[in-house]
């Protein structure tokens, strides 16, 4: 939904001034569009050769609602999200005038590199879908009994979880990734189904929630959902998360330790505990806000626990490491390595640690490890390691611009503890 400005002339002394009326904060408006304004709004402006406060002009209150921007230097204003979680322009680190175009400019291409993440992703899943087809279509069934069907929709899961997450904060590009994820993956899984690799009745249960999921994060989205019912979808996929979480990490480690769905269990009764809990009011604000943010990072932690697991079947059996494709490990890595700049950008904390944990440790990890093995050549590991360090470089300096740092770590502080 656009945000609209309405433009109102007003006459003082000769000067003219605009009146830009920003929408409500109710109004949801997508992130990767939104521009801060600088904090320059309680700065004394010249008005006949003297001094006029920034507080107000002729009775005319300055708010970051109700901004006065002279005509002589317009600059464009655009509606901001009072529930995000992004910083605002009244916040320390926000731009000034000489930043602004920077700042615009690099707001624009983070959102662009991040929904560019799209392609690497979808190439990613994309080969194991034809050679599914391929096999089916040739009644090679047995085929298909290689592709762990279980791994694959705790994949599919996180992706759901991080769409709602996303939504949320209406990061379009991001959620448009995740939604790529969870339709990709659920037509592996529809694959494995038909060659009977895959239990009907999970199918079946797994293609409700990912419909009902998909349905409330698009009206959600576009405002067309009730708080209430989001609030119940938010519970549903924290206790799901959580319950996952543990078992996935519990069964990686089988045979070294003993096969028992205890973790998963324990977890989910913690789970379901803690959002009853919030929901009545026995937690105080702190404790609300952290169960709500369960979902996500429990999410985030799927998917960065799929690198350690890889790792440690890497180091079981070492020999199975000459059938990574390195490849697929550099697109992996291109794909979340996309969204380090906007995560960066906004300030998320959570979308920059997984997205830079699956960036080193499952893309480059892995051709790091084939590297060491001679599975891949010194010029193909070169490049990979020089076009991470310049990515990241370029991330760090470009970020720390267009804030007005004059150095890339301050970004890394606001980032871990805020402005």
């Amino acid at each position: 939904m656009e945000a609209k400005s309405i433009a109102t002339s007003l006459g003082l002394g000769g000067d003219r001034f605009l009146l830009f009326s920003t929408s409500p904060s109710s109004l949801f408006v997508s992130t990767s569009r939104i521009s801060r304004l600088p904090p320059l709004l309680k700065r004394p402006c010249i008005h006949g050769g003297a001094a006029v406060s920034g507080s107000g002009v002729n009775g005319l209150t300055l708010t970051r609602r109700n901004p006065i921007v002279s005509t002589r230097r317009l600059v464009p204003v655009r509606a901001i999200d009072s529930d995000s979680d992004l910083p605002h322009e009244n916040q320390q680190g926000a731009p000034g005038f000489g930043k602004l175009k920077e700042y615009q400019e690099w707001d624009s291409w983070t959102a662009k590199f991040s929904g560019g993440a799209n392609i690497p992703f979808l190439m990613l899943q994309l080969p194991q879908i034809i050679l599914n087809s391929q096999n089916l279509l040739a009644g090679n069934n047995t085929a298909l009994s290689a592709v762990p069907w279980l791994g694959m929709l705790v994949g599919l899961l996180g992706n759901l979880s991080l769409l709602s997450y996303f939504a949320k904060k209406r990061e379009k590009e991001a959620a448009t990734v995740q939604t790529l994820g969870v339709v990709s993956t659920h037509i592996v899984l529809a694959q494995l189904t038909m060659a009977e690799a895959m239990p009907m009745q999970y199918f079946v249960a797994t293609s409700v929630v990912i419909t009902m999921g998909l349905i409330l994060n698009c009206l959600y989205y576009f405002g067309k959902l009730s708080k209430p019912l989001w609030l119940l979808w938010e519970d549903f996929i924290t206790i799901g998360g959580l319950s996952v979480l543990p078992q996935i990490m519990w069964s990686t480690f089988v045979p070294l330790v003993p096969n028992s769905i205890l973790p998963g269990t324990t977890a989910f009764a913690i789970a379901l505990a803690a959002i009853i809990m919030a929901r009545t009011g026995k937690l105080s604000e702190e404790g609300v806000s952290f169960v709500g943010s369960l979902s996500g990072w429990t999410a985030t932690l799927m998917f960065m626990w799929m690198p350690v697991s890889q790792m440690w079947t890497n180091f079981l059996n070492p020999d199975n490491i000459k059938g990574l494709s390195s490849i697929t490990m550099l697109l992996s890595m291109m794909g979340n390595g996309l969204m380090l700049p906007r995560a960066l950008f906004i300030r998320d904390l959570m979308w920059l640690t997984g997205s830079l944990w699956a960036t080193l440790f499952y893309g480059y990890g892995n051709i790091l490890c084939l590297y060491m093995v001679n599975c891949t050549s010194k010029s193909f590991f070169a490049v990979a390691t020089i076009g991470l360090i310049s990515w990241i470089g370029l991330a760090l300096w470009r970020d720390a611009v267009a804030y007005g740092h004059n150095s890339p770590f301050r970004s890394l502080k606001e980032l871990v503890f805020g402005p």
